[in-house]
């Protein structure tokens, strides 16, 4: 297939101007793949409840004083998880997991000042045209959104489960790393200066991949707030059965797939499997078609998906062992960021 100059791309990033534009992207980026990793944490060390209360602009500081610690303390100690988890805790334990949830959140709201002072800075200079302007608009309300849909999270542990419902932290991941795919397509729009004309099946497969992987962090999400990933630490069976029994016994059956470890964790691990092969018959077919960079770009997202895929096993298989854990969260951003990569490197031909 034949390359397609594409030079607006190229252009807005030629200026110094447009340099300005796409560091600005670049950094908000480089966090939103930070508080990834920090959020994912903050939950496996059990620190996202410690803090009680939303206070968005006094809870910036940290508790100064014995009696603010102590205060915070006796705050946390009313909330169920307490009770069941954390009793008997020590000021000094309860402090490290304050300090996590704390730092989540003060890169929290580093994000949203990040986001949203260049955005009007340059909006009130005119250096944003009116399509970098409603697009950055819409990424900056997304990043207030997700403060919201964090609390929002966070609330539902706090008077009667001990974690917070795992439909709340599946949103709030799945957000972050939408508003990571946002940034980074935007980055490469004004990055990439050639794009090659593919058939349209390209396109829309490869657009599919995208979507599909952002289900599959929805499920993970899932897998994350259930705590699924510490039963059934086999593979490939699921401790010796290709499905778990009683994976639709919950009532009303819905519940079975935010709360039924058994069928959380089967629901995410079949998805990674039609996604997996999903990529690679993609990849086999941008290779024959389009050889080139198109082609390149194919083979390199097939194996981040694999490598992310092997990871997840990993985590499973260590009972959910922090690094691996972590390293498995991480791979979401660079997985998506590979399959935003390839599909930006087309058009469709028409």
């Amino acid at each position: 297939m034949a390359s397609v100059a594409d030079s607006a791309g190229e252009r807005a990033s030629s200026t110094p101007e447009g340099r300005l534009v796409t560091a600005w992207l670049s950094v908000v980026a480089a966090l939103v793949f930070a508080i990834v990793i920090v959020g994912g944490a903050t939950r496996l060390t059990e620190s996202g409840l410690s803090i009680t209360e939303w206070e968005l602009v006094t809870g910036i500081l940290p508790p100064l004083s014995e009696a603010a610690w102590l205060a915070e303390f006796e705050k946390y100690r009313q909330i169920p998880q307490y009770q069941a988890l954390h009793r008997g805790f020590s000021l000094a334990e309860f402090q490290t997991i304050y300090l996590w949830e704390w730092g989540h959140r003060l890169l929290g709201r580093v994000i949203g000042a990040a986001m949203a002072l260049p955005f009007f800075a340059l909006l009130i200079a005119r250096r944003l045209d009116a399509d970098l302007a409603l697009k950055t608009f819409g990424i900056t309300c997304l990043v207030g959104l997700q403060g919201a849909i964090g609390w929002w999270m966070v609330s539902s542990g706090l008077e009667v489960r001990i974690r917070v419902a795992p439909y709340r932290l599946a949103t709030h991941l799945t957000i972050a790393v939408l508003i990571f795919s946002a940034l980074w397509w935007l980055i490469l729009a004004r990055t990439t200066s050639k794009r090659i004309s593919v058939p349209r099946r390209l396109t829309a497969t490869a657009t599919a991949l995208i979507v599909l992987t952002l289900i599959q962090t929805f499920l993970g999400g899932l897998v994350a707030g259930s705590r699924a990933g510490w039963s059934y630490n086999t593979w490939p069976l699921m401790d010796g059965w290709l499905w778990p029994s009683g994976m639709l016994v919950m009532q009303p059956w819905w519940t079975n797939f935010a709360e039924n470890t058994g069928t959380v964790q089967f629901v995410h691990r079949t998805a990674a499997y039609v996604l997996l092969a999903l990529a690679f018959w993609h990849m086999v077919d941008c290779r024959r078609t389009s050889p080139g960079v198109v082609g390149q770009s194919a083979l390199i997202a097939a194996h981040l998906l694999l490598l992310q895929a092997v990871i997840g096993i990993a985590t499973v298989l260590t009972v959910v062992w922090m690094p691996v854990a972590l390293l498995h969260q991480a791979g979401i951003i660079v997985v998506m960021a590979g399959l935003l990569w390839h599909r930006l490197g087309m058009i469709r031909a028409e």
